[in-house]
């Protein structure tokens, strides 16, 4: 694997550190800034938003730039805005910093991936991309954990000097290790002939499941720091242990997800969202039980990332003609899940209804996750030829099992 591939990798580690940390940073945020917790909450939907938009116009817009211009722009943009809100003085400014660092980051994500897939030969696409991805599940594990205990001890502040920093170094990294062309012209679709790929109706509904299934993790892990504080009962010292631990889980269900997804992507997703919406109802119910609330965190770390692999892939099997834009929309995708859920878990907790709500409505997010997966599962088999040979348009079979193609 070429070393510029771990470079991306860590360009997404440093940058989705800052995706993810507010989990812990919320409560203080909140006192410092003079806000309540939902409206500081906001602030990851505010990132969000900007992933939601950025992802697929800086798509388009750096479509035909050098990858690695486009990389370290993308970085010194990021940079700039958290070193503003380092500085930020009220919340309003910190919330602006927010779309932009999401703008920025969510350009990255998508030149990334593109210059990953194109510095390694075909049987070595899905790795790349796999190291790419484990920067952003890396992050939940090392760098979310490292920002809550730093903050305690310096402030939230200076949490974001601190990724700032090692986005700095990533930037570094870039210049003298990713290369500056942008391949072949074989390998620059224009954007007229993606946008045609991407007129699928599975394509789309694929979209949905992603947005359903990464809500219902994101709405509850946005408010955990505050469940664990105020309905568990636990000291403020134990939230970095156990965000650890949520990461821990999730990089399991990376490393299963990503063997299953191969030859089993549908039922993967129906287990794992499954197993989620039950997770976060258990969470809901018995919040207040230390040992069970320790258990569930686990459990809705690997249930949560169990289906990343089939959900980063499988858009790229059913849309392979939109090897740019399809990765770009998914990003929005998530991201939609990402700025919706922790909006609702801050009108049901402003509602009066406790921070154990917000796994309710994980929960329910989890489960139309699950509808959308057993539908798609449907079309799969109705769009499958009898004998189990190549579904037109759909990716690919083997044994009579869809293939995502895209081992990630």
């Amino acid at each position: 694997m070429p070393l510029a591939v771990y470079v991306l990798g860590l360009g997404i580690f440093t940058q989705g550190t800052s995706e993810f940390m507010l989990s812990g940073l919320l409560p203080d945020i909140a006192g410092d800034l003079g806000v309540s917790v939902p409206d500081a909450g906001l602030l990851i939907s505010a990132f969000a938003i900007g992933m939601v938009v950025g992802a697929p116009l800086l798509a388009v817009a750096t479509l035909r730039w050098p990858r690695r211009t486009a990389l370290v722009a993308l970085q010194a943009v990021f940079i700039a805005a958290h070193i503003a809100g380092a500085l930020a003085p009220d919340y309003e400014v910190l919330f602006a910093t927010r779309v932009v660092s999401a703008l920025a980051y969510a350009g990255f994500w998508g030149v990334a991936v593109a210059t990953a897939v194109a510095l390694v030969p075909a049987n070595a696409k899905g790795r790349a991309v796999a190291v790419v991805a484990a920067g952003l599940t890396l992050a939940t594990i090392i760098g979310v954990p490292a920002g809550t205990v730093l903050s305690q001890f310096a402030g939230w502040r200076a949490a974001f000097w601190g990724v700032a920093a090692l986005t700095l170094a990533g930037l570094l990294c870039s210049v003298f290790a990713i290369p500056g062309g942008r391949g072949s012209a074989q390998e620059r679709p224009t954007v007229r002939a993606e946008l045609r790929a991407m007129a699928r109706p599975q394509l789309w509904l694929s979209y949905a499941v992603t947005a359903f299934s990464f809500g219902a993790v994101i709405v509850t892990f946005s408010y955990l720091a505050s469940l664990l504080t105020d309905v568990t009962g636990l000291a403020d010292g134990w939230v970095p242990v156990l965000l650890a631990l949520f990461g821990t889980g999730g990089l399991l269900g990376m490393a299963v997800g990503g063997r299953a997804a191969q030859a089993y992507p549908i039922r993967t997703l129906a287990l794992g969202t499954g197993v989620l919406a039950a997770a976060s109802a258990l969470l809901a119910v018995l919040a207040e039980n230390t040992v069970v609330t320790v258990s569930l965190i686990f459990v809705l770390g690997v249930a949560g990332y169990v289906t990343n692999p089939v959900l980063q892939s499988r858009v790229f099997v059913v849309a392979p003609g939109a090897p740019t834009l399809v990765g770009a929309a998914n990003t929005s995708a998530f991201n939609v899940g990402n700025t919706l859920a922790p909006a609702l878990g801050g009108m049901a907790v402003d509602a009066g209804f406790g921070f154990a709500s917000v796994a309710w409505i994980g929960a329910a997010l989890a489960a139309a996750g699950l509808l959308g997966t057993l539908w798609a599962g449907h079309l799969q088999y109705r769009s499958r030829p009898v004998g189990g040979g190549v579904a037109a348009g759909g990716g690919g079979t083997r044994h009579g099992q869809e293939r995502t193609g895209t081992p990630v």
